[in-house]
């Protein structure tokens, strides 16, 4: 039979990571392979970019559906393992599980329908065989939805990508980040990464003219997402400002700010902006930081001025 659909596959890579152990999606597709009897040429079918087998594909869409409904949970990067919701959904749920199935679960629908303003303008630069959003929807609009949903996905990736970097690479990553985004002419020499030398709050600068006379100073924190930066790490972040003369300021983390943070830069002189993790994800995204394209698709229409009667 040819390869399921990566909604088929979500059941039986639930129940492969059901036995308490984390596993690679590569580990559990022996398993796919007995249970739908897929022959070696169905096996080693590659997706139209030949960067990858459509079983393998499929698999790991499935697991990144079923995490994103919070049924499997990542213990370190690459390895996956059943949560306690999604135990309680293979005892309670006997058919085949589906996005309708997932439809239940905030987070599921929180990741499945973002912001548009979140999403923007985006390219189709990851995996590409993608399970559109909907199959009732015109050409372009599917496509559209699925750049969002490939988007998101490599949002969620990348967040994980960030959390296992230690935090020297961490502290590099951003001033990578502000180099490709313009700042210091975007020149390596421009910027310096002051980590653990006794920088006083301060992780890295990135000067904005040759001698140094406006730098943007840098604080990054790589926390969990649920360790959320509170007002006291941006009171000491402006203190160590204060301290160098310094009038700008980026504070970035791969959790997100209390209200409170947010609020008292209201009160102070200093330009400081925060950076989320989120946010993070799509400045890396947008500046092409840890991204690279991996495929792309140009949709093309008629030119009526070339076919106009002039």
């Amino acid at each position: 039979m040819p390869v399921p659909d990566y909604q088929t596959l979500m059941r039986p890579v639930l129940e492969a990571l059901s036995d308490g152990q984390a596993h690679r999606v590569r580990d559990i597709l022996p398993s796919l392979i007995d249970l739908y009897d897929l022959t070696p040429e169905e096996v080693e079918e590659l997706l139209p970019s030949g960067t990858q087998t459509v079983l393998a594909n499929r698999a790991h869409w499935a697991r990144t559906y079923l995490s994103k409904a919070g049924l499997v949970r990542s213990p370190k990067r690459g390895f996956h393992e059943i949560t306690e919701r999604g135990q309680e959904l293979l005892k309670s749920h006997s058919g085949p599980i589906s996005n309708a199935t997932l439809a239940q679960y905030d987070t599921f629908e929180e990741w499945r329908l973002p912001d548009k303003d979140s999403a923007g303008s985006v390219e189709v630069s990851a995996k590409p065989d993608v399970p559109m959003a909907t199959t009732t929807l015109p050409p372009e609009e599917a496509l559209e939805a699925a750049a969002a949903e490939l988007y998101a996905a490599l949002e969620g990736d990348l967040l994980e990508a960030v959390l296992a970097m230690d935090p020297t690479r961490f502290e590099q990553l951003i001033i990578d980040l502000l180099l490709a985004m313009g700042y210091g002419d975007g020149k390596r020499q421009m910027a310096e990464r002051l980590g653990k030398s006794n920088d006083g709050g301060i992780d890295g600068v990135v000067n904005e003219d040759p001698l140094g006379l406006d730098a943007v100073y840098i604080q990054a924190k790589r926390y969990d997402p649920k360790n959320t930066v509170g007002s006291g790490a941006i009171r000491e972040f402006i203190g160590s400002l204060i301290g160098v003369s310094a009038t700008k300021g980026v504070f970035v983390t791969t959790s997100g700010f209390s209200r409170e943070a947010t609020a008292f830069l209201d009160r102070v002189q200093q330009r400081v902006v925060l950076i989320d993790g989120r946010r993070l994800a799509e400045l890396m995204i947008r500046y092409g930081v840890g991204v690279r394209s991996r495929q792309t698709y140009v949709v093309k229409g008629v030119d009526e001025d070339y076919f106009g009667n002039a």
